[in-house]
């Protein structure tokens, strides 16, 4: 379905260029492109209007600069100028491109006001910005900065045409100074700028303006399998074990084995099988310290608790002769264990079937050549580290590279490892595609969310693995579905009370419309089997 796939692209600013100028070269005029991007931005911006009570007689203030985005800001002037709305064009630029220069004098012959002088959209209640669009290199400075620190100080509506001005549409940089933008509609392809943290504050929310871009045009630059993607419900949803077989049983639905733990970091423990608990795994053992196995018992009575002898100061000392690294489909290893649990990762190091660590196995890891001990690896490794993580375990890539995006692709390759990059728009990299996590919260920068990932993406794992099924692709599901929970618990909850207990009570709430959604779509219903 073509609305789904231009969904998941996203493009450097340099691919984005040479897409448009492919469809240039093939006879589209850019005067008729501009005008039907900025009629598609009009009609987006009147069901806006109408949802958020701006009507005619709010003044409109619309930012034009001196390019083609300059341009759709012109045109957008001109609709909503018939449409009744007031006006104001504010235009500091002595120089425009002829297209953009063109629209400026037909907007002087509708009598709209043109003005140099930023003071002059004080009166207006909507600022539309049209100055920068993508590809803007260099810093910001001097009369047009000002202006724009002018507009960060209203409190005003403000709504960006394809990239808040001053946005780096590759990093999310801020080139000197930006606009703070409530909304941005994004033109065409997503940006990299959308997926990188650095400019969240100033994108505010996003949407995609399609504008009908060939996908012939698209692949021809990008191929058939892009390395870049942004992660959608839809795919996330199709990739989960559901609907179970008619025959499911809990071998069918694999094992999992969680080591984690110490007596300084109970809940660690506990959030891991919390997050796996949610994720249906057929059958859950937790390696833990004796000290704490009757918590982990009370919490989770479903699971197998599997007590470990234990250090002087409480941390996992080795695994007992009871665990059979064989018997388990994956292992997830790291919440809590404390640096003294090394050994223990050196052991499932060695495990033959796909493992993920996290947290306190990261950062023995970082101790043990990582990228040497995860490339000799024979089965599939998943590490998820938060930056501060990823810089112990990879500092000579720090060092050369600071896009967040490169990084983790850069530490997949040199690994063959999955990495999942956490962060307010988490990248998960494999050697060959990179996939990021469009929608979060920062309701979920809290202590233990982390651990509750760990769990669900070690939970859905095995019955991928038994139905031989890519593992990047539940990973990407369980970023997404980690996700949907914070942004549900934040909306019901406010950021403020979702500590990562309370997550875990969310992952089933947040999953479940999507789920009847698909079953809608599909025909069908589980009712009455």
């Amino acid at each position: 379905m073509r609305s789904e796939k231009i969904q998941q692209i996203v493009v450097t600013a340099e691919q984005m260029r040479t897409i448009e100028n492919r469809i240039f070269s093939a006879g589209m005029p850019v005067a008729a492109l501009m005008e039907k991007v900025a009629i598609k931005i009009t009609q987006r911006l009147q069901t806006f209007f109408l949802e958020n009570s701006i009507t005619p007689s709010n003044k409109i203030g619309i930012l034009v600069g001196p390019g083609h985005n300059g341009g759709d800001g012109l045109v957008v002037a001109r609709e909503l100028h018939f449409l009744g709305y007031s006006i104001i064009i504010y235009s500091p630029f002595s120089k425009q491109k002829e297209l953009t220069e063109a629209h400026i004098s037909y907007a002087v012959s509708l009598g709209i006001p043109i003005c140099s002088k930023i003071e002059e959209l004080q009166p207006c209640d909507v600022i539309i910005d049209g100055l920068f669009g993508f590809g803007l290199e260099r810093p910001i400075t001097g009369e047009i900065a000002d202006a724009i620190n002018t507009i960060n100080t209203w409190n005003k509506l403000v709504i960006s045409i394809d990239l808040p001005s001053g946005i780096h549409t590759d990093t999310g940089a801020i080139l000197g100074t930006a606009i703070r933008a409530d909304l941005t509609l994004c033109l065409g392809l997503w940006k990299q700028a959308f997926l990188q943290d650095e400019g969240l504050d100033y994108i505010g929310t996003s949407e995609l303006i399609d504008f009908d871009i060939p996908l012939t045009d698209i692949t021809a630059i990008l191929g058939e399998s892009p390395i870049l993607n942004r992660i959608t419900s839809s795919i996330s949803i199709q990739t989960l074990p559901l609907p179970r077989p008619a025959n499911s049983h809990k071998y069918k639905n694999g094992h999992l084995l969680i080591i984690a733990g110490s007596q300084q970091y109970t809940g660690a423990a506990i959030l891991a099988g919390l997050g796996a608990r949610a994720s249906g795994v057929g059958m859950l053992s937790i390696a833990v310290p004796n000290s704490i196995k009757s918590l982990l018992s009370s919490v989770l009575p479903e699971a197998l608790i599997i007590g470990c002898p234990e250090t002087e100061k409480g941390a996992i000392l080795k695994l007992p002769e009871s665990i059979d690294l064989r018997r388990y489909q994956t292992i997830a290893c790291g919440p809590g264990l404390t640096l003294e649990a090394q050994p223990i990762v050196q052991t499932i190091l060695t495990a033959n079937c796909p493992i993920i660590l996290d947290a306190d196995a990261l950062n023995i890891l970082s101790k043990l050549n990582p990228f040497f001990t995860l490339s000799s690896r024979q089965y599939p490794t998943i590490i998820t580290p938060h930056l501060g993580e990823f810089k112990r375990l990879f500092p000579e890539l720090i060092e050369l590279e600071k896009n967040k995006i490169n990084l983790a692709k850069q530490a997949a390759e040199l690994t063959q490892a999955i990495i999942v990059l956490k962060g307010a728009r988490t990248c998960i990299a494999t050697p060959n595609q990179v996939w990021i996590n469009p929608d979060s919260t920062p309701a979920l920068g809290r202590g233990g969310s982390g651990d509750v990932l760990t769990g669900l993406i070690g939970g859905l794992l095995p019955p991928i693995l038994l139905a031989e099924k890519p593992v990047e692709s539940i990973v990407n599901s369980a970023v997404w579905w980690h996700s949907q929970a914070g942004i549900l618990a934040a909306k019901e909850r406010t950021e403020l009370g979702v500590d990562a207990y309370t997550l875990t009570q969310y992952l089933i709430p947040a999953l479940t419309p999507f789920v009847k959604s698909r079953e809608r779509s599909k025909g069908y219903s589980n009712k009455g089997s």
